[in-house]
């Protein structure tokens, strides 16, 4: 007697999880950046993104092989050291319809990319930049990056000296309007995060504790898997309710906060901490810093404002995407041409 496999489940698009799926990993065993793909994938999946209409951008360094892991569909670009928030900001401005996600670490984003990076944030480009952050170099031997904290040893005994860069706390600065944290070990955190900042409406940057299993991955880093999950300290139980599931599904109340976002998705929030408002920029800046002081990790969503304008609004951006516009309105001519630079004398 032969039995049947049960069919694989499907999305509201009919694909199956594995639709989503990349290039198998060639990532150290153990890495947690394969846990952070692992998440992007469930995420899709559940949030039904149409993986053709995904664009999908890297820099260099460990974690920028990772968008060859998930969504073998998307467009994709891997840039120099640094440069993956230009690319993707000229993508994002020829075809607004793309969901734009970039994947970097910690030394592509916080040295190399920084300039890049925090201009990207101002400008408010609707993309999920994910930094994979492990305090290490860890394609060029292990060397700090900029977000490695202060007095933290590599395996070899070198103590770090310089002051760490947190990249939560430069983009509230910078008034990025979706600002997370979590750990590549919490999978049902960083899925909810991921699927909020799916829904979001411009820049979401996601600091993710991802360790480095080759060279951080000890008992006097403080990026290790242990350090990590004994100073983790979660800021609120979050729930994402997509849109098109609130039919079927309450939010909850009581002492939760809501927050609509523009596709009217809802992400709720149950604090754990007193008082925590993720509404309030200053507030979180303040969170974090005495969390720096008492040498917590603090992971969630610190801050989300969905009113913030876009690189489209902020620009004028024609509704039609640039890249489906014919010839005639992409070159109007001489005598446009001539009034646009009379209007700028």
């Amino acid at each position: 007697m032969t039995t049947t496999a049960p069919a694989a489940p499907t999305n509201k698009l009919g694909l199956t999880k594995q639709d989503y799926v990349g290039s198998k990993s060639t990532l150290c065993a153990g890495c947690g950046h394969d846990s952070i793909t692992a998440q992007l994938i469930n995420a899709a999946f559940e949030m039904n993104i149409e993986a053709h209409k995904v664009g999908k951008y890297s820099g260099i360094g460990c974690s920028s092989k990772t968008p060859a892991y998930f969504f073998n569909q998307a467009w994709g670009f891997n840039s120099v050291h640094g440069r993956m928030p230009s690319i993707a900001t000229g993508a994002c401005v020829a075809n607004r319809e793309l969901v734009n996600i970039g994947v970097s670490g910690d030394g592509d984003s916080m040295s190399i990319g920084i300039g890049q990076l925090v201009h990207m944030i101002r400008r408010n480009v609707p993309m999920i930049y994910i930094i994979e952050d492990n305090g290490v170099y860890g394609l060029t031997k292990g060397q700090f990056s900029a977000t490695a904290d202060l007095g933290s040893v590599l395996k070899h005994g070198t103590v770090n000296e310089l002051a760490p860069i947190d990249p939560c706390t430069l983009a509230l600065e910078l008034g990025c309007g979706f600002v997370a944290r979590s750990f590549s070990g919490d999978p049902k955190q960083l899925n909810t995060i991921l699927k909020a900042a799916m829904a979001h409406n411009g820049t979401c940057i996601i600091d993710v504790i991802s360790p480095c299993v080759t060279f951080n991955n000890h008992d006097s880093s403080t990026k290790s898997y242990k350090n990590a999950k004994d100073h983790d300290f979660p800021l609120h139980e979050l729930g994402f309710v997509q849109f098109n599931e609130l039919e079927q599904v309450e939010i909850p109340a009581g002492e939760s906060k809501v927050v609509t976002f523009p596709d009217g998705s809802r992400v709720s929030f149950r604090a754990l901490r007193e008082d925590y408002d993720p509404t309030d920029r200053f507030g979180a800046m303040k969170v974090l810093h005495e969390g720096v002081e008492k040498g917590e990790f603090l992971t969630g969503l610190l801050y989300v404002n969905t009113q913030k304008p876009t690189i489209h609004d902020i620009t004028h951006i024609a509704d039609m995407p640039l890249v489906h516009l014919g010839q005639a309105a992409l070159k109007p001519g001489k005598d446009v041409l001539a009034q646009c630079m009379d209007a700028l004398m």
